[in-house]
């Protein structure tokens, strides 16, 4: 994933899409969208998701630390950073705090750290669902009408390129579940590739646009900064609130992982549904250095954490 998002973005720098081809570039970025929240659909399972509900220890903390917790540090990041970044750079930061948890990331990191995995998966993917139908009202509400209305037709792109496609994934499952079984090598192919077509359509809009010249060393010094900050909020708070909640560590280190880790895989494809293509890519900015900085740091945790539990 981490490669995939760099070649993307270098792709959108050296080779961005302009002009007529941009109109064609966010058709397909729009059906890669359709395409991969089928595919969340066809691959989570009904009786998973159903046996997790009952985790409720975990799943409320979890749910109230990401869309809260974390949405609260974004704005304060947001308005601290309007003083001295780009204003859509730092309504970046917002975005980046709305959004729901990783699913992958978080569940193999959990296993790495010896964490409670069944837990992880769960909780990460009730937290994206939530997602569908949380991060853009929310967004809207904290940035206010002016910076980011979520009006009627902002409302019917959410529901029919990301909720429509799920439900219709979900529902198939039973037809489709040898098919999935068999494919899973293919599946997570066209699953990154969906991801790395709505990270470089954003990102071509946003070289279009001049954020090579817009985002100077400053701006990418205040860039870093920020999302390192909010990354010891991530881990630092929901380690913190776990411990608190004497939570079992199985399921400690399930919510560190999942309250901590930013879904670009949510981020990238809403972020083409929100914004103009001149915008998105801007927007977008902030998650793509906390994503990466995300993998970095989990890495060596989740390995501390490993040898702490030998």
């Amino acid at each position: 994933m981490v490669k995939l998002i760099v070649a993307a973005t270098l792709l959108a720098s050296l080779l961005p899409v302009t002009g007529e081809a941009r109109a064609v570039a966010q058709v397909v970025s729009n059906t890669a969208v359709f395409i991969l929240f089928l595919l969340y659909g066809l691959r989570l399972s009904r009786r998973e998701v159903l046996a997790g509900l009952g985790n409720h220890r975990l799943l409320v903390p979890l749910t109230i630390f990401v869309f809260v917790v974390m949405a609260a540090a974004g704005w304060l990041l947001w308005q601290a950073g309007s003083l001295f970044l780009p204003a859509t750079l730092a309504l970046g930061f917002l975005y980046l705090g709305v959004l729901p948890s990783t699913i992958q990331s978080a569940t193999a990191y959990s296993s790495l750290a010896g964490g409670n995995v069944a837990s992880s998966v769960v909780a990460a993917a009730l937290i994206n669902i939530l997602g569908v139908f949380v991060s853009a009202p929310l967004f809207s509400l904290l940035a206010g009408s002016k910076a980011a209305a979520f009006h009627g037709e902002a409302l019917v792109k959410v529901v029919t390129m990301l909720l429509l496609p799920f439900l219709v994934g979900q529902l198939l499952q039973g037809l489709t579940r040898r098919w999935v079984a068999d494919h899973r090598r293919a599946i997570t192919l066209m699953d990154r590739s969906s991801i790395g077509i709505a990270v470089y359509v954003a990102f071509s809009g946003a070289v279009e646009q001049g954020i090579w010249q817009r985002v100077d060393l400053a701006a990418w010094s205040g860039l870093v900064a920020g999302c390192a900050l909010l990354l010891v909020v991530g881990y630092g708070g929901a380690w913190l609130l776990a411990g608190m909640l004497n939570l079992p560590r199985g399921d400690r280190i399930a919510m560190l992982f999942a309250g901590a880790q930013k879904s670009v895989a949510m981020g990238a494809p809403l972020a083409t549904v929100l914004f103009p293509p001149a915008t998105a890519g801007i927007v977008l900015l902030p998650l793509l250095v906390y994503h990466l900085s995300q993998m970095v740091v989990a890495a060596p945790i989740a390995g501390r954490l490993q040898r702490d539990a030998e």
